[in-house]
């Protein structure tokens, strides 16, 4: 009898440290969630009013601010001539998030203009990392793609050499992923790409779902028209743990530069994108982009 007494009260105990953890991590979880969202806000409101005091507490120091126009900004300039944000205070404005251990992306738009906004964990404080504007249909549509079938850069070689494991298995990824592109073959660009991915361009007139890019890939397909993705000139990778966030320059081979910022996650233990935004540099890229 005291036997079974003590198996209830081992148990009992057992379960409610269980519990104990469970509520802490959740609770956490929600902790996290409420300072960067607060913090997002508290940006939205003093970069609209023009604060750049307030403004510089948010920001990273690896900073980039994309405008619309393309123009690629770093933390030091951003805070010398602040920019003004396309979206306003954002009144209004639809919301979309995607939400990992240190990084949160959060996704805002109005009409067409969409704005990405990446804040990464520094020790218990969160960072805006990335500010990337996009104008929908702002450049020509080249949805034929530029005729050229072979794919050198980035397919087989690129201006960029991997740090780490990570950045290895990311670029494997992403090679693999243009090479599908290439050869119009969804079955090959699928498996690299997250269920919940997003494709935004300013030669788009609207966000591309993963089912709208299979889709593309299909008809193109079809159609037989090379379409080799644009060489990258530059790239630069963030390593936080189950996410990397790369941005890049691309040189098309017709037409002006265009600056992406990519979202890559860990997903059962595969790198995959999620997120892609792109702006055509409407202007002479910065010597900081």
């Amino acid at each position: 009898m005291r036997r079974g007494v003590r198996s209830v009260a081992f148990l009992s105990v057992l379960i409610c440290g269980l519990m104990i953890g469970s509520f802490g991590a959740w609770g956490t979880a929600a902790a996290d969630e409420s300072a960067v969202l607060q913090a997002d806000r508290e940006f939205v409101q003093a970069a609209a009013k023009g604060d750049s005091a307030a403004v510089a507490k948010l920001l990273d120091a690896d900073l980039t601010w994309t405008d619309a126009n393309g123009k690629t900004f770093s933390r030091a300039e951003v805070l010398g001539s602040l920019p003004k944000p396309a979206l306003g205070d954002e009144a209004g404005a639809h919301q979309q998030r995607q939400t990992r251990s240190q990084v949160e992306a959060i996704m805002a738009d109005r009409d067409k203009v969409h704005v990405l906004r990446i804040w990464v964990k520094r020790g218990s404080a969160w960072r805006l990392l990335v500010y990337h504007e996009v104008g929908l249909g702002r450049q020509a549509p080249t949805a034929s793609g530029p005729g050229v079938k072979d794919c050198e850069n980035p397919c087989k070689i690129v201006p960029f050499k991997p740090k780490n494991e990570a950045e290895q298995a990311i670029l494997a990824s992403w090679q693999a992923l243009e090479t599908g592109v290439t050869n119009h073959d969804p079955e090959a660009w699928s498996p690299h790409i997250a269920e919940e991915f997003t494709m935004l361009g300013s030669a788009n007139d609207h966000p591309l779902t993963k089912a709208d890019r299979i889709a593309t890939l299909n008809l193109q397909k079809q159609t037989g028209r090379g379409t080799a993705p644009a060489p990258l000139v530059s790239a630069q990778m963030f390593d936080f743990g189950d996410s990397v966030v790369m941005a890049c320059l691309h040189q098309p081979y017709s037409g002006k530069p265009v600056h992406v910022t990519r979202l890559w996650i860990k997903r059962d233990g595969k790198w995959i994108m999620s997120i892609s935004f792109q702006t055509t540099v409407q202007a002479a890229p910065s010597k900081t982009s």
